[in-house]
């Protein structure tokens, strides 16, 4: 059984995208990147996203990861925030902290394609060190 299907499918991962974009646009560090942005082609786009990591049958056809974001300046903890909602997201709708952790460990690695800015704190830090 794939984790689409334990977390209960398309209804499941549907109720998990709408909630998902109520935390993020409430949350004043991430609603920034969504001004002018169509809400629903993007809930779409992540709903067919979360579909294919977990195994379900609808298929993601937009940009790559890397390429989606390139325009944006995602930090760090611009990251973990959004993936703090999502895991936040699944604990409100009772999903077992078993597939909460399956899915938290699908999303991490796309850190590496999505963050791709230095935090500010890390840049003034390393600005610091190179001034001594």
């Amino acid at each position: 059984m794939t984790l689409f299907e334990r977390i209960g499918g398309e209804p499941a991962v549907a109720a998990a995208v709408e909630r998902f974009y109520v935390r993020v646009l409430s949350d004043q560090l991430l609603a920034p990147f969504f001004n002018n942005v169509d809400i629903q082609r993007l809930k779409s786009h992540q709903f067919a996203f979360m579909s294919q990591l977990m195994g379900g049958p609808k298929r993601y056809s937009g940009a790559a990861m890397a390429q989606a974001h390139a325009r944006l300046s995602i930090e760090p903890q611009h990251f973990n925030a959004v993936a703090g909602h999502l895991i936040e997201t699944l604990r409100e709708l009772g999903v077992s902290e078993e597939i909460i952790g399956e899915v938290a460990a699908a999303v991490t690695p796309l850190s590496g394609q999505i963050v791709n800015t230095v935090s500010s704190t890390a840049r003034s830090i390393s600005t610091k060190a190179g001034e001594s």
